[in-house]
């Protein structure tokens, strides 16, 4: 078992400067501004903030440099696309559209007044998040230059500026990535994302440290603060429950002397006074442990003594309290978290707790700003509503987030992921002599330095899917940040399932393990990701892989566009690609479906994610999942992938509490064979509960029933459980109900409720067991032609005032390039170049008169449909009337947004015609779902209802069997050479 302690110090550190207001000058507001190479300051901006915020920039237009893969290149070719190409009118569909860009150096020049008391004391200038390079100037002394992505610029200004004068500070700032060279797609850098802007997004202050020299004449700076824990069993010990934990610590703090530039000598010695207190609630400030001591040197370590009991930091209790340290005329205050994080083979912990994971991905996609939050509340609300969603994890792909992110997660109880700013793959790989290599290590060490002692950072990664020699340096980078900070764990990068097996990395996040096969094989929720865990792909041992995996980048189901966000974007990123894809849809004739698409795309996405969710859960050994995402995410094409918007807001689909019932710390989980019965057949359905809950539960309550959309209860009963335990609990009774008692076609519910708190459910359908049942639509067809195509004997009938059905599947070509899955588009289809499918499920118009015909059904593709709508062809309804739309509708991609169905009703010369991709012919005595839908057809068409409204010629219909409909103007080029980065 690897086993790594630390009481971690949390949130900020609070400097001399913090506690005495007059120690700090806030450089907010006002500053002279100019761009290019050499300053001409002819213009003032707001800081912090960016030249985006600001307005400063370059217009927009063909020819911007963005930062950034533009996999499809058709926006620069297609004809459609001209009028979003005007200067002036630019709007992209692949990422949000900013009104500026600019990628070079700008200026950035203001005076302030320094007081004469500051004179002894030493003087930063402190930057928070400046985008990407600073080169700071002082009274016209360059006084250096940083170029971090993730942590504070500090510069020591102490001998450059004048006390009790004004003083003029310079900042030029340069965002080109060649330097850091972390890749162009790297969510730290990328326009894709927060965009590639230039300014100061946090803090920017001067900070004087030291009042007084202390009585040997020596100014004592408390410069960092590590709280270690010796072994978890010599000092102490943890309380039954595993939250209390009783303690002394080892408190080590480093100090800095700069008098005159040299470290403190042995010979100096001083007192150093530790003291420890409540920090919230009705016993806040009260102190809990302490001690003094007298230091030498320049580091010192503490036995620190606590009195009490205490809790211990994890997602369900995320106890704070408040160190301070006392040293010379220094004081820093900081808040403490005590947690510990493990791994034991496949299992990992924390205080000794099994810790399972279910996160998200943190696109660092802020429309507002372009750049993420620096203030707490922002995250607070973030945070939170992973927690509504039943979210315990955040991972941060290829960025690490400003201080106030830790913060917050230490408040609220969140397990972060933070990695190294890079994604090494476009156009940077690993070990191939970039700067890359050493910038990344560097970076990643100056990102443990800064937040290290949060309690909610208990893991990192290098980045995201690298490209070159990246094991063998991913391997080499785990061994010395874990011998750089041993309180965490680290995973050399988070990749998809295509990437080699990375064997130096304490835990992994990877591919392989996720998805579902709905494509292949009819949906059930008995199966599970077991054997990609044992012997992940391209994993290499000869014995089962014993190391935590984490799935990475879970789901990314789509769902169609919510026009009605568009009004949410009031900052710098407007949704230009919304406008696009809104006109596609209202100039292929459906405008008034994008309510209807939305709703019906989002349910499937919804239940793709329970169903995605629930697999990962009932795995033995899964650590957990990050899903990409909770969030869209507003870049590469455009990814949908959320059930809620960029914004973190609802769509209206789905709420919090319809995904709690699937993602929580315990979820109820069903293994349902199948979805399909028929009414001869016995429902036997086996119950498991996940538990990832601080502790087991005892004597316990559980409630289920199974009632039908008249919500008419046909079973219900209780189970009593001795045990649950943390972890995957399979349990010794499941439901088993006879279905013989439903007579039609019924669609029924189960419902599961544990103690009256933990619900979850499952639909399922049931049918007539015989094709006896459908004798009154067999004899219907003695009345209609049947046919596949519209032959001789079709048109006699046609002609005489008959009816025809024409059974089309496989057959048609006005529709065939379009391909269609039950499951949704994944990710997007700009991005993936058209890789299928290429639709998000179907909007079914359950009102239509067809569906009163025995066949139960949602406004949506609900799982009843996979039988008939996976892998099936479409029609392209071009050659159709604008406003005419189909009852069975699937829904195209949003960046092309064809009109497609696959029922469509017609007069036809003087007789009526139903036609249909759906096949209703073969296998019938298996493929209960056809057989009930072709029963569902004739009855409708026999009936008075059938009378269509919409008259088309033998043409229009001929076309669907001969026609190709015009090529899909999307080139698979990537973007023009001109408009990548340069890389160095």
């Amino acid at each position: 078992m690897k086993r790594i302690f630390a009481i971690l110090v949390g949130c900020w550190l609070v400097t001399a400067a913090q506690v005495n207001a007059q120690q700090i000058i806030n450089l907010a507001g006002l500053w002279d501004f100019a761009m290019g190479d050499s300053a001409r300051y002819t213009d003032y901006v707001m800081l912090p903030g960016s030249m985006l915020t600001n307005d400063k920039g370059y217009d927009v237009d063909i020819h911007t440099q963005w930062t950034g893969s533009l996999y499809d290149s058709s926006y620069y070719f297609n004809p459609y696309m001209e009028p979003y190409r005007q200067k002036g009118q630019m709007k992209f569909p692949f990422f949000l559209t900013p009104e500026k860009h600019y990628v070079g150096k700008a200026w950035y020049r203001r005076t302030v007044y320094v007081p004469q008391d500051w004179k002894d004391q030493r003087i930063t200038l402190f930057l928070e998040r400046p985008h990407i390079e600073t080169t700071v100037y002082v009274n016209g002394h360059e006084v250096g230059h940083q170029m971090s992505l993730s942590v504070p610029h500090r510069y020591d200004v102490t001998k450059y500026i004048k006390k009790g004068a004004r003083n003029e500070i310079v900042i030029c700032v340069y965002n080109g990535i060649e330097n850091v060279c972390v890749g162009q797609d790297s969510h730290s850098v990328t326009d894709q994302t927060q965009g590639n802007w230039n300014g100061i997004a946090g803090r920017m202050e001067l900070q004087a440290q030291w009042k007084k020299l202390n009585v040997k004449g020596i100014r004592v700076k408390v410069d960092s603060v590590k709280v270690a824990l010796p072994d978890a069993y010599k000092n102490g010990r943890l309380v039954p429950g595993g939250t209390k934990w009783q303690k002394v610590g080892r408190i080590k703090v480093l100090l800095e002397n700069h008098t005159d530039g040299l470290q403190l000598m042995p010979q100096y010695q001083y007192v150093v006074n530790l003291t420890l207190r409540y920090a919230f609630g009705p016993k806040a400030g009260k102190v809990i442990g302490g001690c003094s001591m007298d230091a030498v040197g320049n580091e010192i370590t503490a036995e620190l003594p606590i009195y009490t009991d205490i809790g211990m930091w994890d997602e369900f209790h995320p106890n704070l309290y408040r160190l301070t340290i006392e040293a010379g005329e220094d004081v820093v205050e900081t808040l403490v978290g005590f947690r510990e994080i493990s791994i034991r083979d496949r299992q990992m912990f924390i205080n000794q707790r099994p810790l399972f994971l279910r996160g998200t991905v943190e696109n660092c996609c802020f429309p507002e700003t372009g750049f993420p939050p620096t203030d707490e509340e922002e995250w607070l609300y973030l945070f939170k509503k992973c927690k509504e969603y039943g979210l315990n994890h955040v991972r941060f792909h290829s960025y690490c987030p400003p201080e106030a992110a830790f913060a917050a997660a230490d408040r609220v109880g969140i397990y972060l992921q933070p990695e190294g700013p890079s994604w090494p793959n476009h156009g940077v790989r690993l070990r191939r002599g970039q700067k890359i290599d050493q910038y990344l290590l560097e970076e990643s060490k100056r990102i443990v330095d800064e937040y290290g002692h949060h309690p909610s950072f208990v893991m990192m990664a290098a980045g995201n899917e690298p490209a070159g020699d990246w094991v063998t340096y991913c391997n080499d980078w785990v061994k010395q940040m874990h011998k750089y900070d041993d309180s965490k764990v680290y995973c050399g990068a988070s990749v998809g399932g295509g990437w080699a097996w990375d064997n130096g990395s304490e835990y992994h996040v990877k591919g392989g393990a996720r998805g579902l096969d709905w494509d292949s094989r009819a949906p059930q929720s008995t199966d599970d990701y077991l054997a990609g865990i044992l012997r992940p792909r391209n994993y290499k041992g000869t014995d089962d892989n014993l190391s935590p995996i984490i799935a990475h980048e879970q789901g990314q189901w789509c769902a169609f566009p919510d026009f009605k966000e568009m009004s949410q974007y009031t900052g710098v990123y407007k949704p230009r690609n919304f406008e696009i894809f809104r006109d596609l849809l209202r100039d292929n004739g459906m405008e008034q479906m994008a309510e209807k698409f939305l709703m019906a795309s989002g349910k499937l996405q919804t239940l793709c994610y329970k169903y995605e969710i629930e697999r990962n859960l009932r795995t033995k050994d899964y650590a957990g999942f990050q899903l990409l995402g909770l969030n869209d995410y507003s870049g590469q094409g455009t990814a949908l992938v959320g059930p809620l918007n960029v914004h973190w807001r609802e769509k209206g689909y789905c709420t919090a509490r319809d995904w709690r019932e699937f993602c929580n710390s315990v979820v109820v989980l069903a293994r349902f064979p199948k979805f399909v019965y028929t009414n001869n057949e016995t429902l036997d359905v086996p119950l498991d509960i996940y538990n990832a809950f601080y502790g087991r539960f005892s004597s316990v309550n559980l409630h289920y029933q199974i009632s039908d959309d008249s919500l008419r209860v046909l079973t219900s009963g209780d189970m009593k459980i001795d045990t649950v335990f943390v972890g995957k609990n399979a349990l010794a009774k499941g439901i088993n109900f006879p279905l013989g008692g439903v007579n039609k076609p019924t669609k029924l519910t189960l419902d599961v409720q544990l103690e009256n708190a933990i619900m979850n459910h499952w639909d399922f359908w049931v049918y007539p067991d015989s094709l006896e049942s459908t004798s009154g639509s067999l004899l219907a067809e003695t009345q209609i032609v049947v046919s596949d195509s519209l032959d001789e004997k079709c048109l006699k009938a046609l002609r005489k005032g008959g009816t025809v059905l024409l059974t089309a599947a496989g057959k048609v070509t006005l529709g065939n390039d379009v391909v269609q899955h039950y499951l949704p588009v994944f990710w997007n289809t700009s991005w993936f170049k058209m890789r299928p499918p290429h639709t998000t499920g179907a909007y079914i118009d359950s009102k239509h008169p067809l569906f009163k015909y025995d066949f139960p059904t949602d406004d949506w593709s609900n799982l009843n449909w996979w039988e008939l709508l996976n892998k099936a062809q479409v029609m392209n309804l071009m050659e159709l009337p604008k406003d005419y739309q189909s009852p069975i509708q699937p829904i195209d991609t949003w960046h092309v947004s064809r009109k497609l169905g696959m029922l469509i009703e017609a007069r036809v010369l003087k007789g009526k015609l139903l036609m249909t991709t759906m096949d209703i012919n073969s296998d019938l005595e298996h493929r209960i779902v056809a057989r009930q839908m072709r029963k569902a057809i004739l009855d409708y068409m026999k009936s008075g209802d059938f009378n269509p409204s919409l008259v088309l010629d033998v043409q229009t219909i001929r076309d669907f069997y001969e026609k190709q409909a015009p090529q899909v103007n999307m080139f698979t080029n990537d973007s023009p050479d001109e408009l990548k980065p340069k890389i160095k």
